[in-house]
């Protein structure tokens, strides 16, 4: 039996490689990389991350939530404003790794077609 409302449908008892396949979900979204690439930098405000970003508000905040859920990222009230930092450094480690990996790929992942048709 799966959840039926989950926007990533998992059985009432996910296995690991189910988990692991909805927590890569995270890293697969060009706007959430972009979010990890600015927080590997520094810790920012979420106005700061919409600026730099150019997305409206709402779009940023939503990834953001996502990030939080998965635990990538922790947002901490300051004043009216809340700053948002990576929690773990692994995070930056597993983009990292990826980076490497794509360096020896990119071609490759460019023309994967399988991978463009599961959006």
């Amino acid at each position: 039996m799966t959840v039926v409302d989950a926007p990533f449908q998992l059985s009432q008892a996910p296995t690991e490689t189910e988990l692991l396949a909805k927590y890569f979900r995270a890293f697969g979204d060009p706007t959430r990389l972009r979010i990890l690439g600015l927080l590997e930098q520094e810790e920012l405000p979420v106005g700061e991350i919409v600026e730099r970003l150019g997305l409206p508000q709402p779009k940023v905040s939503n990834h953001l939530a996502c990030l939080r859920w998965c635990g990538f990222v922790i947002g901490e009230r300051e004043h009216r404003s809340v700053r948002y930092r990576l929690v773990d450094d692994r995070v930056t480690a597993a983009i990292d790794l990826a980076r490497s990996l794509l360096g020896d790929n990119a071609e490759h992942v460019r023309a994967c077609g399988t991978l463009d048709d599961a959006r």
